[in-house]
């Protein structure tokens, strides 16, 4: 499992990277340290540190972590802390009173309100 684990790992570093090389000495530090983490005989808590560790090391080569904004919900009743640049959320729309009045159902992005 350990193995599939580093396999995704290094897909998404690949994906992230565009499928190239990457020739950036702390994304290369950072891919090694997740290799490193995967491919030990780390028990699930000390793998998570493990690799939040690596990710926190590629933060602080690259400047930080990317900035957070806050920002209101669209009914103004939440504050919404996001990265810049990232999609706001829907205005709520996917949200749906139960039939008897007593809920707020969430719905999945993929699926529409219940017929009445």
């Amino acid at each position: 499992m350990k193995r599939h684990l580093f396999l995704v790992g290094a897909g998404l570093a690949a994906s992230v990277a565009g499928a190239q090389p990457a020739t950036d000495p702390a994304q290369q530090r950072y891919e090694r340290e997740i290799a490193a983490c995967n491919s030990s005989n780390l028990a699930a808590p000390a793998r998570d540190a493990c690799i939040r560790a690596a990710g926190n090391a590629l933060d602080r080569a690259r400047g930080g972590p990317p900035a957070e904004v806050l920002r209101p919900s669209a009914d103004g009743r939440a504050t919404i802390v996001a990265p810049a640049g990232a999609t706001p959320p829907s205005s709520g729309s996917d949200a749906v009173t139960s039939g008897d009045g007593r809920a707020t159902i969430v719905l999945p992005a993929d699926r529409s309100p219940p017929q009445r």
